[in-house]
């Protein structure tokens, strides 16, 4: 006799970045045990791997995620997480006052939502007839950049973001553009362009939660920015 099979639960949300209707469920066994190894993994492109095999198998492989900015992603998962083993996450977080002294704090997961800074734009205008239209960063893009924030990372993720290159009329599409011809363009580029595209990546949509923290020393109250799903879950 064949055993039970389960129902599972379904639930739909809007991906931030183009409102698409996504339908996921909750983790299974499967993904848990996945999961569980994703946070012990060392290296950074093993667990966002395992990450995304987690978010394709709770979206039913209906999702493009090599292709979908991070912030939607970060979405995907914290939702599927909410679903899955709790609307809330205790974190340990360290008081700006002093930045010595560590407080425990219970995030409410569901309330947190992708926020955008006002004045953000993927234009970056280079001079009256030039401009370069830049795409958000993939899972693909991020796992792929170790976390020390060198010259060669920042370097090698604001080269896989520029999507195109406005040139007057002329469109140049990166697909046609050789790695030696982008390269020399950006180094081409006068250094207030180069420091608009950093603009670009400190303002675009991001995972946020602003929180007060109270330091238990100190007796200061201070708000705190979370960012990024890795604070969120670390």
């Amino acid at each position: 006799m064949a055993l039970p099979k389960l129902d599972t639960p379904t639930y739909q949300l809007e991906l931030p970045s183009n409102q698409q209707v996504v339908k996921y469920r909750p983790f299974l066994v499967k993904e848990q045990k996945i999961l569980m190894m994703a946070q012990d993994a060392d290296d950074k492109e093993d667990s966002y791997n395992m990450l995304a095999e987690i978010v394709d198998g709770c979206t039913f492989n209906n999702v493009d995620i090599k292709t979908m900015p991070i912030f939607d992603f970060e979405y995907l998962f914290m939702k599927i997480r909410c679903k899955s083993v709790g609307e809330s996450a205790e974190l340990s977080v360290l008081c700006p006052d002093d930045e010595v002294t560590r407080v425990p704090v219970t995030i409410d997961l569901d309330g947190i939502d992708v926020q955008v800074e006002d004045g953000h734009s993927n234009v970056v205008g280079v001079n009256d007839s030039i401009k370069i239209i830049m795409r958000y960063p993939t899972v693909n893009d991020i796992k792929g950049v170790s976390e020390a924030e060198t010259l060669n990372n920042v370097m090698t993720l604001l080269k896989v973001c520029i999507n195109e290159i406005h040139d007057g009329d002329t469109i140049h599409n990166m697909i046609d553009v050789t790695s030696k011809e982008l390269d020399e363009f950006i180094d081409s580029l006068p250094t207030d362009t180069f420091e608009k595209m950093a603009i670009f990546f400190d303002t675009m949509p991001k995972l946020t939660h602003v929180i007060e923290v109270k330091n238990p020393k100190t007796e200061v109250t201070s708000e705190v920015v979370i960012q990024g799903m890795e604070s969120f879950f670390s």
